[in-house]
Order: C-alpha cells, then sequence, then structure tokens
C-alpha cells in the first residue's frame, strides 16, 4: 500500500518520498484515513512503528486545506516531556517541509521570550506540554478557540506524572466540536477512561498487541547484588564491547553519582533528569546522538521522546517502579525493525517490580547470571500471571477540576462528562510551567 492510497496529496507524499520512506506502517495504514475522515481515534502502537507520523501527516494535511484566520493555533498536540515535544515538533517540521505552515514547540525550563514571540507571529500546530499551556493561557498570550484537534501523545505517561488535572483544565477551555486522538504505547486503565469521557465514538485501533515490545528487542534479566550493579556495567562494558548505551535509573541522584563514576574510568558519559536545564539536557542528547557521549544515564523524563538510529543497547541499572515504563524504556533500541537488546540489572529486592513487567508482557524474561558476579542475595522466583502491586496513575479529575485554581480569564467550552455545562470560573492562574 501507498501513503496516497490512505488519502495522503502530493506535497506530503513527494515529502515521504525524499525521506525514504516507502509504504506506511500498520498504524498508518488504520489511523490515518480514519484522522483525515475526522474521526476520534484510540490507538495503541509500539514505539519505533511510526505512530507520530499516523497523527502528524493527517493533520498536516487538513491544516493546510483550511487557510488560517489568525495567529491562534488550530492544532495541539500534548506530551508529558520536553523531549518528546522537540521530537514531535522535528516531525512535523520534517513532514511539513512542501506546505505553508508554522509549526511550534511549548514547554517549560525555557525562556517565556521566544515562545512569546512564537505565538504572536502565528502558529498553526502547536506542540505543548500541559503546564506550559496552561501557564500562557492564564497570562492571556495564548488563544484555543481556534483549536479543532486535539492529540495526546502518551497519555499514561502523562497520567503516571500527575498531569491528570491539567489535562481536565485544558480540555475545558477548548471549542466542544473538535477532534481527539490518543497515541500511545500502552494503555492503562485511566486512559482508557480519559478516552471514554473525552472522545466521541472513537475508532480503536491496535496495531501491535497491546503493552508488548518489538519482537527484534532481546530481553534478559541479570540477577546481581544492588551494591555491584556499578562494577557490573563496567565488567559487560568492557567484556561485550559496547560503543553507546542508554541506562535507565530510578533517581536523579544515582543518574548523576552513576555518570560521574563511569567519567571516572575515562568512560564518557552524561546524565540528564528533570533537575538539570533544558540546554543541558538536549546538550547531553545531542553528544549522545552524535557519539561523542558513549553512555547516557537517565531517569523515566527521558523514555519517551528518545529516537536514537541504530541505538543498540538499554540497560536497565534500576527497574521502574511502573511496569508500564519498561516498555517505553526498551522501546528506545529496536526501532523501525532493528534488532536491539534490552538488559535489566536486577537485585533481590526488586523482585515485585519484575513480576509486574512479566505479568504485563505475559511472558517470564530469561536470568542470566555473570559470572564473578553471582548475588549473595538470592532474585526469588517470580510468577508473571499474578502481577506484583505497582504504583498507579493518579485518579482522574472532572472536567474543569484541575486544582481548583483555573485562570481568572478562562473561557470554558467544555462539558463535564454526564453534566452540565461549566460558566467561567475565577481563581488565580496555574502556577505549573510545564515539565
Amino acid at each position: 500500500m501507498s501513503f496516497a492510497k490512505l488519502g495522503l496529496q502530493p506535497p506530503l507524499t513527494q515529502t515521504l518520498a525524499e525521506l525514504g520512506y516507502a509504504a506506511p506502517t500498520a498504524v498508518q495504514q488504520q489511523a490515518v484515513p480514519a484522522v483525515l475522515a475526522g474521526r476520534d481515534v484510540l490507538a495503541a502502537a509500539q514505539t519505533g512503528t511510526g505512530k507520530t507520523a499516523a497523527f502528524v501527516l493527517p493533520l498536516l494535511q487538513m491544516l493546510a486545506a483550511t487557510p488560517a484566520a489568525g495567529p491562534a493555533p488550530r492544532a495541539v498536540v500534548l506530551v508529558p516531556t520536553r523531549e518528546l515535544a522537540e521530537q514531535v515538533l522535528a516531525s512535523c517540521q520534517r513532514y511539513g517541509a512542501g506546505l505553508p505552515l508554522r509549526c511550534y514547540a511549548l514547554y517549560g525550563g525555557v525562556s517565556h521570550g521566544p515562545q512569546l514571540t512564537a505565538l504572536r507571529e502565528g502558529v498553526d500546530l502547536l506542540v505543548a506540554t500541559p503546564g506550559r499551556l496552561i501557564d500562557l493561557f492564564g497570562k492571556g498570550e495564548l488563544r484555543l478557540r481556534e483549536v479543532r484537534h486535539v492529540v495526546l501523545d502518551e497519555a499514561d505517561r502523562m497520567l503516571d506524572l500527575g498531569f491528570a488535572d491539567d489535562l481536565a483544565t485544558v480540555f475545558q477551555a477548548l471549542p466542544r466540536e473538535r477532534q481527539v486522538l490518543l497515541f500511545s504505547a500502552t494503555f492503562a486503565d485511566a486512559v482508557r477512561a480519559l478516552a471514554r469521557a473525552r472522545l466521541r465514538k472513537p475508532l480503536s485501533i491496535e496495531a501491535t498487541p497491546r503493552n508488548t515490545a518489538a519482537r527484534t528487542i532481546r530481553q534478559w534479566v541479570v540477577p546481581v547484588d544492588k551494591k555491584r550493579k556499578p562494577e557490573l556495567f563496567l565488567f559487560m562494558w568492557r567484556d561485550r564491547g559496547w560503543q553507546q548505551v542508554l541506562v535507565f535509573v530510578k533517581t536523579k541522584l544515582g543518574a548523576d553519582e552513576l555518570a560521574e563514576r563511569l567519567r571516572g574510568k575515562g568512560i564518557a558519559a552524561e546524565a540528564i533528569h528533570g533537575d538539570r536545564p533544558q540546554a543541558s539536557r538536549q546538550a547531553a542528547l545531542a553528544a549522545f546522538k552524535a557519539g561523542t557521549v558513549a553512555v547516557l544515564v537517565a531517569t523515566d523524563v527521558a523514555a519517551r521522546g528518545l529516537d536514537i538510529d541504530g541505538l543498540p543497547q538499554v540497560v536497565n541499572f534500576d527497574l521502574p517502579l511502573q511496569a508500564e515504563d519498561y516498555v517505553h524504556r526498551i522501546g528506545r533500541t529496536g526501532r523501525a525493525g532493528a534488532a536491539g537488546e534490552a538488559i535489566s540489572f536486577v537485585c533481590a529486592d526488586e523482585a515485585p517490580q519484575l513480576a509486574a513487567i512479566e505479568s504485563l508482557l505475559k511472558k517470564k524474561l530469561s536470568r542470566d547470571e555473570e559470572p564473578g558476579f553471582e548475588p549473595r542475595h538470592q532474585l526469588p522466583a517470580t510468577v508473571a500471571a499474578v502481577a506484583a502491586p505497582s504504583r498507579r496513575p493518579p485518579p482522574l479529575a472532572k472536567a474543569g477540576a484541575g486544582r481548583g485554581r483555573t485562570p481568572g480569564n478562562w473561557v470554558g467550552f467544555d462539558e463535564r462528562p454526564g453534566g452540565a455545562r461549566r460558566g467561567r470560573p475565577g481563581g488565580a492562574k496555574s502556577g505549573r510551567g510545564g515539565r
């Protein structure tokens, strides 16, 4: 099947051909015609299967077909992290190179000045973290009355990061007549509840089995005592001849400490996490992509939004607290059909997290002890059929609930699910500036 048969017009199909896109992926084949037809969509697809293009391509075509009436955005893509905002923006600019459209990314951690300038000059498609969007809307710097298309990319991660209230507040400000698209690799119960409340008879797409990793990724566990994890990583780095590795840890302090330890051993390493300035995070990621940094140590802020061509290995130095994050972490390798490895260092007290991951994947991960690193504290056996308790996303707030502090200039268009339309609220503006 060709992209033209999906309903995409020559300006887009020509650009895709120049980029080397030969044929649409499974999620693109199902989603693109539905989005062009105006349907609400709830789509699940593994990372690296082209889900960003599945919503960006039809949005660009629809926006180009309808001239803008003013500078206000007509499409908004909400994402949980700054890195993902930049990645989605890059896709918009790449696919829309032949179209007279302006795309821009809005997120916290950077100066308001350039963002305000861009908004005043006009933006057709806006990629944003909810916090910064609410912040600028509350200051009267952003209009949402013209928005007709809304995308939630990685909605489960936004809920896990505590954006449930922000999402309710954003939807309260959007026009009631809008198209809503939810795309993610995993759909927890909270996301499906959000879909029921916000989407109108959505087309449900599952291009790949739910909550699974790509088959091209080889996954296994190395049992090891917690204190010996740094030593084990250094050994495997040299023994396996690794050249480029993305390492996930549990805490910001742990990321900094491991990166510093690796640098002390002569390995070019950098850490990225939520406490580092955005410019520093972008510089570290750019250096990793360029190959001048060999090891990038990250917290889960980087589990989504990192698109690194040909990344051979991902190491879970610590297991994530929530099983779904495991799928997103290892999805940084094995992208677009390439082979990859996902190695998890697991100590005895991480057995509950391992059990939850295996239950989500519906399979047991093989265990391969490294000679000389056999744990003194044995990793207990797990039963993949029974999920261990895991941290769940916060409950969804009712529409307009927010934090009880919606901006004083807020004009609501939405209705409470199952309730009456909300009027103009009062109160102070949101204090969150985005993640």
